[in-house]
């Protein structure tokens, strides 16, 4: 009984911290979308969200090497709209232009990364609720 127990306070505790770290991701999320002056081009914060996907240029996204920048190339972050009506279904918006990699200044380029990071963060746990609410009425009768 008390493994049982254990194992429900571990999911509890576990699921209480993700709910949190969400909570001030999207807290410091939109700090960092008016701070990069994003607002310039999404005007309401949670239209943020409508893209499917927000990328970057100029610097790398992956784990190993997060935020280091590519040689010669421009910094920009890139948001990829859908419109299932359009003939061309997909299309790359630029909400943030920032000029030479070489030239940015280390600290916003942490940002930017931080930025499109949190964004993903919030994105996976939007896309978790989408698919658990189609699965309902897939779910057994009680």
């Amino acid at each position: 009984m008390s493994s049982a127990l254990d194992r429900l306070k571990t999911l509890t505790n576990k699921i209480s911290s993700y709910e949190r770290a969400r909570r001030d991701n999207l807290v410091l999320l939109q700090n960092l979308f008016n701070e990069l002056n994003i607002n310039q081009k999404v005007e309401e914060f949670g239209e943020l969200f409508n893209y499917k996907a927000i990328n970057l240029s100029g610097a790398s996204l992956l784990s190993e090497s997060l935020g280091e920048i590519k040689k010669g190339k421009y910094l920009q972050i890139l948001a990829i709209g859908y419109d299932r009506d359009a003939v061309v279904k997909s299309k790359n918006v630029s909400l943030g232009y920032f000029g030479k990699t070489e030239s940015v200044d280390e600290e916003l380029k942490n940002k930017i990364v931080e930025f499109i990071i949190r964004f993903r963060f919030e994105k996976s746990f939007m896309t978790l609720e989408h698919y658990y609410t189609m699965l309902e009425p897939f779910k057994p009768n009680e």
